[in-house]
């Protein structure tokens, strides 16, 4: 008895020690702050969760051994891949044919790392599923591989692309007419699907309409996506975007640019490329069959249920141009814009079938994404959507609208928590994930707009952002508004809990991934030079690191007084060259501390919407303010065009997302600049020899991958000339008291409204050691009671409880 009472108290000592230990975990571990809900496995094809099989021999030396299973041909040197038996893809991007093979990869596998020569792919479920969406066909698929292959593709790698792509994209769910059907070239699926009792159920016969009739029709491949104005590439080189997205006189360019030694091109691949765009003349040209029955509209997601279960997904298209009930929008871009080709390749993806299909177009910070969104409502010209994180990013969506295409203000509203305009003949809405996914009580007014909302049939909803909000978030957020066509906007599709994966059946397949250095030696994003520079710790402030138990050891890293010095010589430096420069910080004490003593402004959670834009218009417009302070509300959807100089001083653990959404601030190409090697700077500041620089080596991983490199400074040339702050021993004793009379709260990022997905049953309520100063109002904590539970309306005044409902 006395072991079992013992071992249990044990346990529960355990227990507690694990729940301190997990939250301060939460502080100091490199994940997102996103929520852990697993999407279950049943949601999801069977086919979906299968890897590449690989049987490999190892040599002596422990290294794969793949001669038994691969032969390389005579010609590998004009063949431009290496495809092994695990599904990893490397790209030489030196190749004659490497414009052949680039577009084609990224329809079919996912980039893993493209640095300057070698390009690194993986074959996925996911990524196949995407490539049959865009209309390849399996046959096509192995038959490119290839003959763009140096080596015989082995044979379970061709098994795994037939087990992939044999049901998906076979069966599509349409509205046309006002009518929802299941459509199919393959009237052998559709028959496979009807026998089974779920399906029949959810099917809408008419009277007249025998039991095994389907209804046949012609279906027009010609892409619905129609511009006035070609981009500026198409239009110099008559370009043309075939079945791949390749363009069809890549042949007779290099990468460069430049012209193509054809001797080098096999013919084989010449000649399938032929093939290719003769099929895509004739498709055009012709059309196509297709057999289908209509379904019940309440029982929609039952079927796209049943038929995951079955292992054919649906795809979901949108036949906007036969859709009668919901009216056209008088909207259309404006003569005067033009897209970009990596817009245009990418609209083409989804509007490339005559319909609009749904997914996501993964372009990087300042490509012009919020252009292409405006460019799809203009093709759809339905009731649009537009759901951003911030309102800030709601004001910059509206004046983009406004810039790009025809629309007037009464066609647009928005709803947020400062701003909710009168939705009375509104045709294009507006608002945040937060606003549509909230699930307590609302005003009066805000209810109405939710109502609106509800009761609307959208034609096509905008995800900006698509990263950041986790799969529950998603669920509630597509339920609660009904819309025919879903595209997604990121340029970091990457997670720190690995849920990327779950967008592909909420939202859609991955449509278009821009490579980010062909993007920058094209000019359409800046050159940017990344740095990570080392902050010598002082040895009062590396003593008290190392004796800190606390989550106020990495406050101790922050407030380094190396790093203010560094920080402060950069921003001097730079405002001297007339730059203008953002300097971000997770740490609200450390970005306050920073700002006030070089006496800059800043932008946190809790400025002001009011205050934010004036700082903001200050920042562009007026050139007496050239540097501002930021944390990390300005990660996302902060458009400011003329920043060009990038200091991080705290950080998010090691988060790779958040590291290209910041590098993203300084991404959009600069005028005047061409000449230059480099028109933008991306300094990290690190504390040396701390937890600072493990993270920071987590967090480059992302840019690392899409071709960026990091120089490491050890030593800022001049930095000791000049006269900076805390700079003697007394200055730095101040300091280092200021930093130890911190609370635990000082110590914390700071917390912004609506992360960590809105989960609604989870509390965000921390415990920490705190005292009764902070009860009374010290450290900006206010003492609260709130009245919860049913009988918490009965004391309500009945003045009050009449407008409550």
């Amino acid at each position: 008895m006395g072991n079992g009472k013992r071992n249990r108290k044990e346990q529960g000592q355990d227990g507690r020690r694990g729940k301190r230990s997990r939250v301060e975990a939460k502080h100091t571990e490199d994940i997102d702050d996103e929520s852990q809900d697993n999407v279950p496995e049943s949601a999801l094809p069977k086919s979906a969760l299968a890897h590449v099989e690989e049987e490999a021999h190892h040599d002596e030396f422990g290294a794969k051994d793949y001669r038994t299973q691969m032969f390389l041909k005579q010609d590998h040197s004009v063949r431009p891949l290496w495809l092994s038996p695990d599904g990893h893809i490397f790209l030489e991007s030196f190749s004659p044919v490497y414009k052949h093979a680039h577009d084609f990869l990224i329809a079919i596998a996912e980039p893993v790392c493209r640095p300057q020569h070698i390009h690194e792919y993986k074959l996925t479920a996911y990524s196949l599923y995407a490539a049959v969406s865009v209309g390849l066909q399996t046959s096509d698929i192995i038959e490119y591989l290839k003959r763009l292959s140096k080596t015989s593709i082995p044979d379970g790698i061709q098994e795994f692309i037939r087990l992939c792509t044999l049901s998906y994209g076979k069966v599509k769910m349409v509205l046309k007419h006002n009518r929802y059907f299941v459509e199919s070239p393959f009237p052998d699926v559709l028959q496979k699907l009807l026998k089974d009792p779920v399906v029949q159920q959810c099917r809408l016969r008419a009277a007249d309409e025998a039991e095994e009739e389907l209804v046949v029709s012609k279906v027009t491949t010609k892409s619905a996506l129609q511009l006035k104005n070609k981009s500026r590439d198409d239009a110099s080189t008559g370009a043309k975007i075939n079945l791949t997205g390749a363009a069809a006189n890549s042949s007779n360019t290099t990468k460069d640019g430049g012209p193509a030694d054809e001797e080098k091109v096999p013919e084989d691949i010449h000649d399938f490329y032929e093939k290719l765009d003769k099929d895509d003349d004739d498709e055009e040209a012709g059309g196509g069959q297709t057999v289908s029955f209509e379904i019940r509209q309440d029982e929609i997601e039952t079927l796209q249920k049943r038929c995951i279960e079955l292992e054919y997904p649906l795809l979901a298209e949108y036949d906007f141009r036969n859709d009668t009930l919901n009216p056209d929008l008088s909207i259309d871009l404006k003569p005067t814009t033009i897209l970009r080709p990596h817009q245009e390749k990418s609209l083409r993806k989804m509007f490339g079938n005559g319909r609009a299909r749904s997914g996501v177009i993964v372009l990087p910070c300042g490509a012009g994404k919020t252009l292409v969104g405006v460019t799809a409502v203009c093709t759809v010209r339905k009731r649009a959507l537009c759901l951003c994180t911030s309102a800030v990013a709601v004001e910059q969506w509206r004046s983009q609208f406004k810039m790009w295409s025809t629309v007037d203000d009464g066609m647009i509203c928005r709803f947020t928590a400062d701003a909710k305009d009168k939705p009375i003949g509104c045709s294009i809405c507006i608002s945040t994930y937060s606003m549509i996914a909230h699930t307590t009580k609302r005003s009066w007014e805000a209810e109405h707009v939710m109502d609106w909302l509800k009761s609307q049939e959208w034609g096509i909803i905008i995800l900006d952002e698509v990263h950041t909000i986790p799969a529950k978030m998603f669920r509630r957020v597509l339920t609660i508004v009904q819309a025919h066509t879903k595209l997604g906007l990121t340029a970091t599709l990457v997670r720190e809990d690995d849920k990327i994966a779950d967008l592909n059946f909420l939202i859609g397949p991955k449509l278009y991934e821009a490579n980010w250095m062909e993007l920058q030696d094209k000019g359409y994003i800046a050159k940017v030079q990344c740095a990570e520079v080392w902050c010598p710790t002082t040895a009062e402030f590396y003593t008290e690191y190392l004796h800190m138990q606390s989550r106020k050891r990495l406050l101790l890293c922050v407030m380094n007084p190396n790093k203010f010095r560094a920080c402060q010589f950069l921003v001097r430096y730079h405002e001297r060259r007339n730059d203008k420069v953002i300097v971000f910080s997770d740490n609200v004490f450390a970005l306050k501390s920073y700002a006030i003593k070089l006496n800059r402004p800043y932008i946190y959670g809790p400025t002001t919407m009011g205050e934010r834009m004036q700082i903001l218009q200050n920042f562009q417009h007026n050139p007496k303010v050239n540097t501002i302070f930021v944390s990390k509300v300005a990660d996302n959807s902060f458009d400011l065009p003329e920043a060009n100089v990038l200091v991080q001083i705290s950080a998010h653990g090691g988060s790779r997302r958040q590291e290209a959404q910041r590098l993203g601030r300084i991404l959009r190409a600069k005028k005047g600049a061409v000449a230059e090697e480099y028109n933008a700077f991306f300094y990290s500041l690190v504390s040396q020899d701390t937890q600072e620089m493990h993270y920071s080596q987590k967090r480059q991983r992302f840019l690392v991958n899409q071709g960026y490199s990091y120089k490491v400074i050890t030593t800022l040339a001049g930095m000791d000339e000049e006269d900076l702050g805390y700079s003697t021993k007394e200055e730095q004793a101040q300091l280092l008291q200021k930093v130890l009379a911190a609370s635990e709260v000082d110590a914390d990022e700071e917390r912004i409204a609506g992360e960590g997905g809105l989960t609604g049953n989870k509390s965000q309520v921390v415990r920490r050691v705190g005292n009764m100063s902070s009860m009374s109002g010290a450290d900006d904590a206010v003492y609260m009671e709130y009245r919860t539970g049913k009988n918490a309306e009965h004391h309500v005044h009945p003045l009050f409880k009449k407008y409550r409902k």
